[in-house]
């Protein structure tokens, strides 16, 4: 008999994989049985608006008349042009007391690629990732791939980090505290004075350890906020941070694949971690980020996020509809993903219940808390929404809500 290629880690994580490809690949499927107007996908998160319109048009320039040598090979950290613009936009939205420079930016293929790259960058063996959970699926593949060991903490009831569990996990092997905020799954955003307390517990930390712990925050919904809420600047708080981000949620540019790493320079080691992200660029394959889009994002930084106004519809359309019909959740203060508990303890079986009535959603122990489930609004108009919600009547009726 033969044996297959795949890897053994490969072959396991796959099979692990993440449940958002998973309910994507069997809602295209569903879809091509049923009619894509008769199933309702709450599965990826993938914006439908279009990128701004200063977005285009630079996109339009730039393609009417290149500049020369645009579309070649560049430093391995992106356009100088482009990382002294990053540099200065974070100076002004960062309130750092020591700014930036193009020198602290590696622009990257997306936050996923930056991610990645800074991983590589800082993790020796078995070195611990904290994160709070609910997290992105995808993390514990990134840390896994990076010789580290991710390590989940149990956020509080209503999502922000428990600082306590964060503190009590901390050891000699914690490298790195991730965070996610605005948060995918669940919309939550972290106050300043949640983050503030968990620097203290950092700081504490450090004290005891004599070295430095890296706090990496992915923020690419930082712009998708609600209702006035904060989405505070991290570098502000943190001064042993990273940023990761990219332009694909917010410009929706996610197949675009352009984002960027910078370095707080309060960090002692920020030319250190710069230079080993633009090693690391290069060797993990990613070599640099999109030449064009450098160029693009270089002369739209601040343009403002695209869809907003209608993510807001959505998300009071679902979260209103939703509570009266019995279902308990924490209202989004940001992203375009709701996490409303599960009806019955098992989430799995619960999404089941809900693709046989055509409705796809993505369970929530996939995401590290089990017992609810995301729903992503940011591809799907009001009107199917509405269409939907018979659906969720039914399954609220079938699991004994209201």
């Amino acid at each position: 008999m033969e044996r297959s290629l795949v890897s053994d880690v490969t072959g396991r994580d796959m099979q692990r994989g993440s449940w958002i490809r998973k309910m994507f690949t069997e809602g295209a499927r569903l879809k091509q049985l049923h009619g894509a107007e008769n199933v309702f996908d709450y599965t990826l998160g993938n914006p439908n608006f279009e990128p701004p319109a200063r977005v285009q048009r630079r996109l339009a320039q730039l393609s009417a008349d290149p500049q020369p040598g645009m579309h070649g090979y560049m430093n391995n950290a992106g356009f100088e042009s482009t990382r002294r613009a990053v540099a200065g936009y974070l100076n002004d939205h960062q309130a750092l007391t020591v700014p930036l420079n193009e020198y602290q930016v590696v622009m990257t293929s997306g936050a996923g690629g930056a991610l990645n790259v800074i991983l590589e960058s800082v993790l020796n063996e078995g070195d611990e990732v904290i994160v709070p959970a609910p997290y992105f699926v995808e993390y514990g593949f990134y840390v896994d791939r990076h010789r580290g060991k991710l390590v989940a903490v149990d956020s509080r009831e209503d999502f922000q980090p428990d600082i306590d569990r964060i503190a009590a996990a901390m050891n000699d092997r914690t490298k790195v505290i991730l965070i996610n905020s605005p948060n995918n799954p669940t919309g939550a955003v972290y106050t300043r004075e949640t983050l503030k307390a968990l620097q203290t517990a950092i700081e504490q930390k450090e004290q005891e350890l004599g070295r430095d712990i890296l706090l990496v925050s992915d923020e690419p919904y930082s712009k998708l906020v609600y209702d006035g809420v904060e989405a505070p600047p991290v570098m502000n708080i943190f001064p042993h941070s990273v940023l990761a981000t990219s332009f694909s949620k917010d410009l929706s540019l996610a197949g675009e694949r352009i984002g960027y790493l910078a370095f707080n320079p309060l960090n002692h080691d920020a030319v250190g971690l710069f230079n080993a992200a633009v090693f690391n660029n290069r060797i993990l394959g990613f070599i640099n980020a999109n030449a064009l889009m450098q160029r693009v994002i270089e002369e739209t930084l601040g343009s403002p996020a695209a869809g907003l106004p209608q993510y807001l519809e959505r998300r009071d359309l679902l979260y209103g509809a939703l509570s009266e019909l019995g279902y308990k959740m924490i209202k989004p203060q940001g992203t375009f993903y709701l996490f409303p508990q599960s009806p019955i303890p098992d989430d799995v079986a619960f999404c089941r219940a809900a693709q046989e009535k055509l409705v796809l959603l993505v369970p929530g122990s996939g995401f590290g808390r089990a017992g609810h489930f995301r729903m992503s609004y940011s591809g799907i108009e009001p009107g199917q929404i509405q269409r939907s919600l018979p659906a969720f009547k039914a399954l609220a009726q079938q699991f004994g809500l209201g």
